[in-house]
């Protein structure tokens, strides 16, 4: 009868199941097939408490945060059992039977824990073989990427070459089979796909132009791997990619390479070019960018512009007013208590130049006068002004 009992209550939920076997296996000496069957107990118990919720995950294309979550985390669990438990092989590829259709459908939001599950199956090579003859049978662009990857980790020249060239459009991929090659010791196929990608490839291109510049480098050969770095640096190019490539140059090198590096700032970001020419000393270039930006939104990003706005106030009084001024909207409508603050403190800024550096107290007083007169019934708006703008309650 207690038998019976401990059967009906463990048959409640795949969990109450699951913390019957776990508490089995810790107290009831097991023979090695024993222990072998109740470990792959555990795993099936614990993948029937995942499937309903992963299935209406993938049912739905995701679901809400506490489901993913918990989804997630027993994912996780699952994948460390397989890896520290002895699951009979029989038994965890027959899990595998359960999760490929998951990673075929790739619409549960959970490809990365599904993933680290099917390897964690995997105890040896014939594992791995068996796992990327099923990803390459799934037919799809990822599942087959993972399958090449299993071949080449495998030493799988044939199979590896075969899914390779079922795609090759990216910097990434010509780099992947480049770096194949050069460990096989074909070191001059390796070159040649390298650079074959280098004029074929759509973006991406950073590992392979790396992989060339250190054998251009490796070969003596200096004018192919400055131009190499100096591609590198300038694809999206930045302060500090800028700063990278002028230390790799020798003076006479920067002489013939800076030209080309200051032709290639004109498709950098504003921001980037602004500190590269404040970088340099060149502030009226500097200020000349800044005079085509607007005051940026600095919840997200324009810290460093404001900065830099604030070392030009000095030298370029007029043109750095223009720049604050640019962030103010029609200032008489109605918004939230946060946007009064964010454009108070542009007012604040606007103050200190008319006031601080322009030395022209009048202009503030008329512009501040006029702003408060057009918001003279919202309260909110001069609260936030108050806290941040000096006099704004005198006026």
């Amino acid at each position: 009868m207690l038998a019976e009992l401990v059967r009906q209550l463990a048959a409640i939920s795949p969990e109450t199941e699951r913390t019957c076997f776990e508490y089995l296996r810790r107290h009831v000496a097991k023979t090695p097939d024993a222990k072998a069957e109740a470990a792959a107990g555990v795993v099936f118990t614990l993948w029937s408490e995942i499937e309903p919720d992963l299935a209406e995950l993938d049912e739905y294309g995701g679901g809400d945060y506490e489901t993913q979550d918990h989804v997630g985390e027993l994912l996780y669990e699952l994948g460390e059992k397989l890896k520290k438990d002895a699951v009979p092989r029989d038994d965890r590829r027959a899990l595998l039977d359960e999760v490929l259709p998951f990673i075929q459908s790739g619409n549960a939001g959970m490809d990365d824990a599904l993933y680290d599950v099917a390897y964690a199956a995997c105890r040896d090579d014939d594992d791995l073989r068996d796992l990327a003859e099923r990803f390459e049978a799934l037919a799809k662009d990822w599942p087959i990427d993972h399958a090449r990857r299993i071949y080449r980790r495998l030493g799988d020249r044939a199979h590896y070459l075969a899914l390779r060239r079922h795609r090759m459009k990216y910097g990434a991929d010509y780099h992947d089979l480049a770096t194949f090659h050069w460990e096989q010791g074909d070191r001059q196929r390796a070159l040649e796909v390298a650079r074959e990608g280098l004029q074929k490839a759509e973006g991406r291109m950073d590992e392979l132009r790396a992989f060339l510049a250190d054998r251009a480098q490796e070969a003596g050969d200096r004018h192919a791997y400055l131009e190499l770095q100096f591609a590198q640096a300038t694809q999206h190019l930045t302060l500090a990619t800028y700063k990278a490539f002028r230390k790799l140059c020798h003076t006479p090198e920067w002489a013939v390479f800076e030209p080309r590096v200051l032709d290639a700032m004109k498709e950098a970001w504003n921001e980037e070019q602004l500190k590269i020419y404040i970088h340099r000393g060149e502030s009226d270039q500097a200020v000349g960018v800044l005079s085509g930006m607007r005051y940026p939104n600095i919840r997200f990003e324009g810290a460093e512009v404001l900065r830099i706005a604030a070392e030009l106030e000095e030298q370029y009084p007029d043109r750095i007013l223009a720049f604050y001024l640019s962030g103010l909207p029609r200032l008489h409508q109605n918004a939230t208590r946060e946007t009064y603050a964010r454009w108070a403190k542009i007012v604040g800024k606007v103050r200190h130049m008319w006031v601080d550096v322009l030395k022209a107290p009048t202009k503030w007083d008329t512009f501040a006068r006029q702003l408060k007169a057009a918001n003279v019934r919202r309260s909110a708006f001069h609260e936030e002004f108050a806290k941040v703008v000096p006099g704004w309650n005198q006026l």
